[in-house]
């Protein structure tokens, strides 16, 4: 780290006070800009998705589970992968344990790849996770959903990735989509996001923010430092 200002009692009370002015008007910016992310026109769902899960065949309908409002974390983790992908893999560390909180707000959160289930069954078991996670290798749920992309696409610029063409994006991304079933059995998509967009479901990423040292990443590859939890600590 940099040599860093060290102030009296006084005068780091002072600054902190006007950062937490800041700090307010963002939590207003942000509370404004989840009234207009709640705000957004809905598209209707037209496509029938049968997903490979552990129970078997499971339609879109089916993934809500019960509840009205779905979230689907787009994993990258592609057909003949031996593992999935790390950056994935940290987001996915936060799922396990916020799952009741979801459920008791009428929430469904679950986990989707294009890899054939048995892939990835072996990898979710030795991470420990227990999140719902299933695998659109039989339908276009990835490519509909702007997170999968075919080599002739990447090579035309034809790749659609976080609402713009042509950046050399890989055949994988991630990405996080929520859905909403009405009474009537009607989904509806209501909101996708796609790179730093998903930051804020990270929760890890805030707890870096407050510290001294940040998230400390640098160079073309910020994120290379990440690692499976299982694997920190060896040499």
């Amino acid at each position: 780290m940099t040599p860093h200002k060290i102030a009296s009692s006084a005068e780091w009370l002072e600054a902190r006070k006007a950062l937490l002015a800041k700090e307010k008007e963002f939590n207003r910016l942000r509370d404004d800009l989840s009234r207009q992310r709640r705000e957004l026109p809905w598209e209707r769902v037209e496509k029938t998705y049968v997903f490979d899960g552990p129970d078997g065949k499971e339609t879109l309908a089916d993934l809500f589970d019960g509840r009205r409002q779905l979230v689907v974390y787009h994993f990258m983790f592609g057909p003949g992968w031996e593992a999935g992908c790390k950056s994935c893999s940290f987001w996915a560390d936060n799922f396990n344990n916020i799952l009741p909180h979801l459920n008791a707000r009428d929430v469904t959160l679950i986990a989707v790849s294009r890899a054939p289930l048995k892939d990835f069954a072996a990898f979710k078991q030795r991470l420990g996770w227990t999140f719902r996670w299933v695998s659109s290798f039989e339908n276009d749920f990835n490519h509909d959903y702007h997170v999968s992309f075919t080599p002739e696409e990447i090579a035309k610029g034809e790749n659609f990735y976080n609402y713009e063409y042509g950046r050399r994006y890989p055949p994988e991304s991630p990405g996080i989509s929520v859905f909403y079933k009405d009474d009537d059995g009607s989904i509806y998509h209501t909101y996708s996001c796609y790179s730093r967009g998903l930051d804020m479901l990270n929760g890890a990423y805030h707890y870096l923010d407050i510290v001294p040292k940040g998230r400390d990443e640098s160079g073309p590859h910020k994120m290379s430092w990440v690692r499976f939890h299982d694997e920190y600590g060896r040499a």
